[in-house]
């Protein structure tokens, strides 16, 4: 409403002019613009701008009252995968999906923020020390164990990795803490994802030196400096060697050997695992077929799929290809494939799968046990062979979880005709305990450690010699 007063020539009031004008429009304009500003359409929560906002408050606080901050930085472990799989309007549900299972688990006291893509940020106050922050960090990746529900009839496995910084210990200003967590966090995508990590500054220096990694990785000619070894599996039915896997290795002429574990990875997510991938099925198939000269002619082949070769490759294609190249018989031939990268989705998968397995290829669930496998899942997955993970193994005889949980795999495998592999296998007491328990075959240094290719044919020949 505006008033106005109206004089006449002698400076006396001669009528008012009163203005009434409806703003509710422009209200609600503004508070749509304000919510733009400061909020994140998909999934209502802060936007980076406010999130950046709340922690400078907090800061301050924190420093008034002697308290810490700690600032959670998560990303959702392969989720492009879904985007490029399931289509950006299933990733979004996937989004609302992680975001209120982040809220649920840390509470309507912290902030939760996304901050763009697949990054979410929790801001936590008033803590005490930092294990308060890493119980919550916790908290967050055990609210990912069971599925997310996008609907009545489809669920995805999904998981986030989580990096973690504290005011003071680690930064004073709001940018230094974000950044310091998102340091931690691809510390924990390292660490094998579905994890955390607490920032140090010797991060810095990892992060750097992965950065170096792979650029050199993305340079390197395979041939030059990548190869394969082969670890033999052994059959307790049969009493021999059945088989074998090939595991692929990293020689850098910079940096001498590199860990699986951290090359692959890098591999993943540059999305070079699809030429890697084909070569070390080539370079596999072409080194057992030279074996069958040799006498090998029953000899089964072990080789891993990443997720990525899975849902962006064409899994199919490359195999008819490549056993026709090589000449290696489809049902010489295994895959396996983690338990993540099946059950992210399923439905898919299960088709491409079964693709493969229509030409006679044999497809394993690899580090079984550790993910978010079930019953209903398995059941609907073309699978020939369950791996217990050595996670499982290793303290069999020592552990009655990990017995009750191994021999239940073992039971489980048998149930759904599936033949069961344990890794890992050391000892003597873990080898009396699969096979009392019905385990089918086992892999690991009590059988023999990966070989190179010549070492390994010189294994299969003696222990050939010796099962006759």
């Amino acid at each position: 409403m505006r008033h106005n007063l109206v004089r006449d020539i002698d400076g006396r009031r001669s009528f008012h002019v009163i203005v009434l004008e409806d703003i509710t429009e422009r209200r609600k304009a503004e508070q749509e613009l304000r919510y733009l500003a400061n909020y994140d359409t998909l999934t209502s929560l802060p936007n980076r701008a406010l999130a950046s906002e709340r922690l400078a408050r907090a800061i301050v606080r924190a420093r008034r009252e002697g308290r810490l901050v700690a600032v959670l930085f998560l990303d959702l472990d392969r989720f492009k995968d879904i985007n490029d799989s399931l289509g950006h309007a299933v990733g979004d549900r996937v989004l609302r999906a992680a975001a209120e299972r982040v809220q649920q688990a840390v509470g309507p006291q912290h902030t939760v923020a996304r901050l763009g893509g697949d990054e979410f940020t929790v801001i936590l106050e008033g803590l005490s020390s930092t294990d308060e922050a890493e119980e919550l960090a916790r908290q967050v990746l055990a609210a990912f164990e069971m599925p997310l529900r996008l609907d009545e009839r489809r669920e995805v496995a999904m998981a986030p990795s989580v990096g973690i910084s504290l005011y003071p210990q680690h930064a004073l200003l709001p940018t230094e803490l974000l950044k310091h967590a998102d340091t931690a966090m691809y510390q924990a995508k390292a660490a094998g994802r579905s994890t955390y990590q607490l920032y140090s500054a010797r991060m810095d220096e990892q992060t750097r030196h992965r950065a170096t990694l792979a650029s050199t990785l993305r340079k390197i000619e395979f041939d030059d400096e990548l190869s394969l070894v082969y670890q033999p599996r052994y059959s307790l039915v049969d009493r021999r060697v059945v088989g074998v896997e090939a595991l692929v290795r990293w020689h850098s002429s910079e940096f001498g050997l590199v860990s699986p574990s951290q090359f692959i990875p890098l591999a993943e997510e540059t999305g070079l695992i699809l030429e890697m991938g084909e070569w070390v099925l080539r370079q596999a198939c072409r080194t057992l077929q030279s074996w069958r000269g040799h006498g090998q002619e029953d000899l089964c082949l072990s080789v891993n799929v990443s997720a990525i070769q899975l849902q962006r490759g064409d899994l199919s294609g490359l195999l008819v290809r490549v056993l026709d190249e090589t000449g290696v018989r489809p049902g010489q031939l295994e895959l396996e494939l983690t338990e993540s990268a099946v059950m992210g989705n399923v439905a898919a998968n299960a088709a491409l799968l079964r693709a493969c397995r229509d030409q006679g290829v044999g497809l394993a669930i690899d580090d079984f046990g550790t993910g978010y496998s079930s019953l209903a899942y398995l059941k609907r997955l073309p699978l020939t062979t369950l791996k217990v993970d050595r996670e499982f193994v290793r303290d069999l005889t020592l552990d009655p979880d990990d017995e009750a949980i191994t021999s239940t795999i073992i039971a489980m495998g048998h149930s759904l005709s599936l033949k069961v592999v344990a890794e890992g296998v050391e000892s003597r007491g873990q080898l009396q305990f699969l096979h009392e328990h019905g385990c089918d075959e086992i892999q690991g240094h009590l059988v023999a450690p990966a070989l190179e290719p010549d070492a390994c044919l010189r294994f299969l020949q003696k222990a050939a010699r010796g099962a006759h």
